[in-house]
């Protein structure tokens, strides 16, 4: 027969088992909840946003949070398995411990485990504001025992080599977007633009000019030894608005110059009456001042110089300062919003529909990066920058015609070969 003190006892358990199940709900909701979900719900200043402020001030130390949580949880746990075996011991006896153990585990999993944690997956940040204020007061209360538990498990977890530091997120912010965006995408709820565009621009600190420069052997110059009229000429028939000027080697550059100034001055020399004409002309005048960059500079740093210096276009050297390239701003923005062309760019676009096989004609100039993004591959893009460089970094040679290639589940075949330039590739996918 139960008695008072029996009631009582499962009345502890009732609560104590509560109290579990708030411990597991609130370990869920807390560690599921999305900081930028918390930080736009305090922003707005509604009714959870100090409950979104204090998540956001306990997820900053997860490891004293989850500490904290599963230590209560435990205590709850533990205690209420105790409670129930005394009760089943003093009614059934000796097969009280094993009644007890079938119970507790039946009740623990359900209402101290699954349901709270099913209800708080639903709705992560509304669960983790509501319990934030609780949970940052039991952290509290237990933080002397949590800060043993915490050194105890980095005594054990360092000669391992594992090093934790508090504070420390376990996934960057970036890398938290970025992961978002691809499942987006794969799941047909971002478009394939919006995630090349945003992803373009979460990857310029990573990014270096060297990998989007645009070689020295395309680089279009000006020789400044040139007749007046030979340079007027090859500047009204270049599609750029910009050129470097050069004497006597292409090595040396010695200024820059624009359009604009260039017209500006022939006009002077060209027009009134005691206008000197073409023959006073010199072009180190009007040419500015290079702007060498080095070719490890990410894009990131770049775009911020070229907006501080106001200047659009910058020639890119390598540890020795030789030159190895040209990058521009517009450069930087077509790595974000895709290629950018006007009414003066020569149509280069590469045709990238596929012959009746599958196959596909490419440049072997082209970036990996760009026919990743228009063809949606998975090409690597660690070892090379453009499709010519990854088939000679993985054959270790410099292939001949008509020389096929399987790699990365890819067929590749040279197409033709200029001297050591692999100008065009077919590529198919195995």
């Amino acid at each position: 027969m139960i008695d008072g003190t029996a009631w009582v006892t499962v009345g502890a358990i009732t609560g104590l088992l509560i109290l579990s199940g708030f411990f597991s709900g609130s370990e869920t909701a807390l560690t599921a909840a999305s900081r930028g979900r918390l930080r736009t719900a305090a922003d707005k200043g509604n009714r959870g946003a100090r409950g979104a402020l204090k998540a956001l001030a306990l997820k900053e130390d997860n490891e004293r949070l989850i500490g904290g949580i599963l230590l209560g949880n435990n205590l709850a746990n533990v205690l209420a398995t105790s409670l129930a075996t005394v009760l089943f011991t003093s009614v059934l006896g000796e097969g009280g411990v094993a009644a007890a153990t079938l119970v507790m585990t039946a009740l623990v999993v359900i209402f101290a485990e699954v349901l709270p944690k099913t209800y708080a997956i639903n709705n992560p940040e509304r669960g983790a504001s509501f319990v934030a204020r609780p949970i940052g007061a039991i952290i509290t209360i237990l933080s002397p025992v949590v800060a043993v538990v915490r050194l105890l498990v980095r005594a054990v977890l360092r000669p391992f080599g594992v090093r934790i530091e508090a504070g420390e997120n376990m996934l960057s912010v970036k890398e938290e977007i970025a992961g978002a965006i691809a499942l987006g995408h794969s799941e047909g709820v971002v478009e394939k633009e919006h995630r090349d565009r945003i992803l373009g621009a979460l990857d310029l600190e990573d990014r270096t000019v060297e990998e989007i420069m645009l070689h020295r052997s395309g680089i279009e110059m000006i020789d400044a030894d040139a007749r007046p009229e030979a340079i007027l000429s090859q500047a009204l028939q270049s599609p750029h608005t910009r050129l470097p000027v050069y004497r006597n080697e292409q090595e040396n550059i010695i200024g820059l110059i624009h359009a604009k100034d260039l017209l500006r001055e022939m006009g002077r020399l060209m027009r009134g009456d005691d206008a000197p004409g073409l023959g006073g002309f010199d072009i180190t005048h009007v040419a500015t001042k290079p702007y060498f960059v080095p070719e490890t500079t990410t894009l990131d740093d770049q775009m911020r110089q070229f907006l501080r210096r106001h200047t659009h276009f910058a020639l890119v050297v390598d540890e020795y300062g030789a030159l190895q390239g040209l990058i521009t701003l517009e450069d930087i923005l077509e790595e974000i919003v895709g290629e950018i062309t006007d009414e003066f760019d020569v149509d280069d676009e590469l045709n990238l529909t596929p012959g009746a096989d599958g196959t596909y004609l490419i440049d072997g100039g082209m970036t990996v990066r760009d026919l990743n993004r228009a063809t949606d591959w998975n090409l690597p893009d660690e070892e090379a920058n453009t499709i010519a460089g990854l088939v000679i970094h993985e054959a270790q040679s410099i292939p001949v015609e008509g020389q096929c290639f399987s790699f990365h589940g890819f067929r590749f075949e040279v197409a033709k070969r200029v001297q050591n330039r692999l100008t065009k590739l077919k590529i198919r996918q195995l």
